[in-house]
């Protein structure tokens, strides 16, 4: 009887050492509606995680097999999870910068804006540089009183900032307005004076009749001004990163195209990576505003991390300006400014000689481009690079923005496989003015035309370009899928049949995203094997109605396995 018990004993013991999974999980995710961008499998309700990749998709019984003792059970209480989304296009240092200055980005009058900056001033030490984003003419309410083509002038801004020079940028980038203050330390003097600065390559100083500056300065004209701004502290940049980290966090964004930066914001990041601070995967475009740093990079070639979190392998050029100052570089006269067609920022034979270089050496070439002349001039010039080194067959350029095209050059993009970098958010705030920049004619058969792009067979992939708009996902997939406004306008969206399917819209987000930094094996669908990067949101994006998307908060953001966001 002894002997038996003993024997009874052993196999409990035996069944107990079994009883658990032979390789547990580190987290599993049950009870979620699950959009995976996996055409073999769709949709589904739980995950098993596994050192940071993800070990198996299915149902929730499925999953439970992978519970353990040490596993980590999140359950999703019926919310929705995606692939993590991937902002393919923004400006990480300007994101973190924009909540250090001054945020200009929803003021809706230049009034609004002049108290802004005075509150600003009077906090200020007398010669200290007040600096902000965000502000954009098209978008007020209503414009002052007196205006210069198109622009508002200074002369309010520099009453209430007589003892500090003022550098604001415009929300898209391509514009600045500064105070008389700041003028004069730039040499910006009325015509007639000795030596004034009229004219500069690439871009425009403004000035009303008399030949006084207005304060607004386009394009390159900015850097009169932005170049005697002094250099951040070390301190004051680590804290921009850390607060735009902590917004990418927070929007559901696991990975972010840079599009444009020097070694210092590399030298960052990899400092970050170390400190195990980084909790976002980077993926840089290098600024060909900085002639040296790109050789410095042709030199040692690209930098693809084999942990995926800081790759430096794109070239950003910088191609022309934007439509809401004029900038964009059109074929034909503006609408609303005849005789004007807005420029080229770059030379053009950067393309030519970039993208040879890149073909070469196995870079990426990413130029931005507005204007349906811009686009045309890079698509020429990246079609011959092609042709020049037709052993590269997987280049992946990319045409920034691709917002304005010819209906001639739309084809181009899937025939020669370049990737359309586009940020849908754009529609929702530009198309209401746009239309005067363009007319009817040029926004139905070109301006924002995701159906034909995609038709193509181009790939697109969607973003923000954060700070120009806000960072946040849900607003672009929301413009991506109704072509309205963010105020639900107007019915049936502009130009509708371009819309986006919300799979296509999704797919640009994550997929696609992925497959624009060569990244499309490791992330973007949630499949077995791949990178356990997840965005789960507390609305099922996929199926509420239209009208309720915009409501849609994240929930969580997973980067690796590792929760870096969870709302309270």
């Amino acid at each position: 009887m002894k002997k038996i018990y003993i024997i009874g004993l052993l196999g409990l013991l035996l069944f107990s050492c079994n009883s658990g999974p032979k390789n547990p999980a580190d987290q599993v995710y049950i009870n979620g509606i699950v959009y995976t961008v996996d055409e073999a499998n769709p949709k589904t309700e739980a995950v098993a995680v596994k050192d940071g990749m993800i070990q198996a998709v299915g149902t929730k019984s499925e999953i439970d097999a992978f519970i353990g003792k040490h596993t980590e059970v999140i359950d999703l209480v019926g919310k929705t999870m995606t692939p993590g989304f991937i902002e393919s296009h923004a400006h990480l240092m300007g994101i973190g910068y924009n909540k250090l200055d001054i945020d200009l980005m929803y003021v809706q009058t230049y009034d609004e804006l002049i108290e802004k900056v005075a509150e600003a001033a009077a906090k200020a030490e007398p010669g200290e540089w007040i600096t902000g984003r965000g502000w954009h003419q098209d978008k007020w309410l209503k414009m002052p009183d007196k205006t210069i083509k198109g622009f508002q002038t200074h002369e309010q801004l520099s009453a209430v900032t007589p003892n500090n020079p003022v550098f604001l940028a415009h929300a898209s980038g391509h514009a600045s307005f500064v105070n008389q203050k700041a003028m004069e330390l730039a040499g910006i003097t009325p015509l007639g004076n000795e030596n004034p600065i009229q004219e500069v390559e690439g871009g425009e100083v403004l000035r009303d009749d008399l030949g006084n500056p207005t304060g607004i300065l386009v394009e390159t004209a900015s850097g009169l001004v932005r170049k005697l701004i002094p250099e951040d502290t070390p301190e004051r940049r680590e804290k921009a990163l850390e607060l735009a980290l902590q917004e990418l966090a927070e929007k559901g964004i696991t990975s972010f195209h840079d599009a444009g930066s020097g070694q210092d914001v590399i030298d960052l990041l990899d400092k970050f990576k170390t400190e195990g601070k980084l909790t976002a995967r980077m993926y840089i475009m290098l600024s060909s505003r900085q002639p040296q740093l790109l050789e410095e990079w042709y030199k040692k070639g690209p930098m693809i991390d084999p942990e995926h979190m800081v790759t430096v392998r794109s070239i950003k050029l910088n191609m022309d300006g934007a439509l809401g100052p004029w900038g964009a570089w059109l074929l034909e006269d503006y609408e609303d400014k005849p005789g004007h067609r807005g420029h080229e920022t770059m030379p053009m034979v950067l393309v030519s000689e970039v993208s040879e270089k890149g073909l070469e050496l196995g870079f990426q070439v990413c130029s931005h481009a507005i204007g349906d002349r811009t686009n045309r001039e890079v698509l020429d010039r990246y079609e011959t690079a092609f042709a020049k080194y037709p052993q590269v067959t997987d280049h992946r350029f990319r045409i920034e923005h691709a917002q304005h095209l010819h209906p001639d050059d739309i084809s181009r993009f899937g025939e020669m496989g370049v990737i359309a970098a586009i940020q849908a958010i754009h529609l929702s705030s530009d198309r209401p003015w746009a239309i005067g920049r363009l007319g009817a004619k040029r926004i139905k058969d070109g301006a924002y035309v995701w159906q034909k792009l995609l038709q193509s067979g181009a790939v697109i992939s969607n973003g923000t370009d954060a700070p120009v708009e806000p960072l946040d996902p849900i607003p672009s997939f929301y413009a991506s899928v109704t072509r309205k406004t963010l105020k639900m306008t107007p019915e049936g969206g502009n130009e509708p049949d371009q819309k986006m399917t919300r799979e296509q819209a999704l797919k640009s987000y994550t997929l696609d995203g992925a497959y624009a930094e060569f990244e499309e094996d490791f992330k973007g669908s949630i499949q077995i094997g791949k990178a356990a990067d997840f965005t789960i949101f507390d609305r099922n994006i996929m199926e509420i109605p239209e009208n309720e998307i915009l409501q849609t908060k994240v929930a969580m953001t997973v980067v690796g396995g590792k929760i870096v966001y969870r709302s309270e």
